[in-house]
């Protein structure tokens, strides 16, 4: 018998976390493991060992450490961990942040019970689930740049732009890992982001590189 997806909820609103776990633990194939009330409990929870999700439910606003830094810290040392931001603030700017920090997506939390299952599995499959809403806000985000890459640079980044890993791109560069973690490091520097995805997507709004 397979496993329940294991997933963790991050909002200081117990209310809602307990309404939410209730949920989620009716869709089939998932099962909330934890509930804690911030990213300090978060990165305690990491910190002490304890079964690892797969996905995470991460609100923005919440005490001592928020989504957004929360969300940079999975990011950095758990990259498998997907994160979900869920919160009531519908703004273009919190959006770019968590989708910035790494979050694989962005909901709204007054959602369809339909679209949360939704995004939990396009997120299982896919890596990554955007709404209408968040493409806009990416489209709209930023002011335009005029960001140089050197050659090699933007050979990596068609690269990363697809499905390979790095050390594929490495192998197919024919260079070290260590060197496509230089370019990486220095894209992320460049654009101002902090996960591959933030990087393919500044890269595809700003029309650096083309997906066929």
């Amino acid at each position: 018998m397979m496993k329940d997806i294991p997933i963790i909820i991050v909002d200081d609103h117990i209310l809602f976390s307990q309404a939410l776990k209730g949920l989620v633990n009716k869709f089939e194939g998932y099962q909330v493991i934890a509930q804690l009330k911030n990213g300090q409990e978060l990165i305690d929870y990491f910190v002490e060992k304890k079964e690892s999700p797969a996905i995470i439910l991460m609100d923005v606003n919440m005490p001592i450490i928020n989504g957004v830094d929360a969300t940079k810290w999975i990011t950095e040392f758990h990259p498998k961990v997907k994160v979900l931001a869920l919160t009531m603030i519908d703004d273009e700017s919190v959006i770019i942040n968590m989708i910035c920090a790494g979050a694989s997506g962005f909901l709204l939390k007054d959602i369809h019970p339909n679209t949360l299952l939704e995004a939990l599995n396009k997120v299982m499959t896919d890596g990554v689930y955007y709404t209408d809403r968040v493409t806009k806000a990416l489209i709209n985000a930023t002011t335009h740049k005029s960001i140089e890459l050197k050659e090699r640079e933007l050979i990596f980044l068609k690269y990363a732009c697809s499905d390979m890993s790095y050390q594929q791109i490495a192998d197919k560069m024919c260079l070290s890992y260590k060197t496509i973690d230089g370019y990486r490091e220095s894209i992320f520097d460049k654009f101002n982001v902090s996960s591959r995805i933030g990087m393919v997507l500044y890269a595809l709004k700003e029309k650096m590189v083309e997906i066929k």
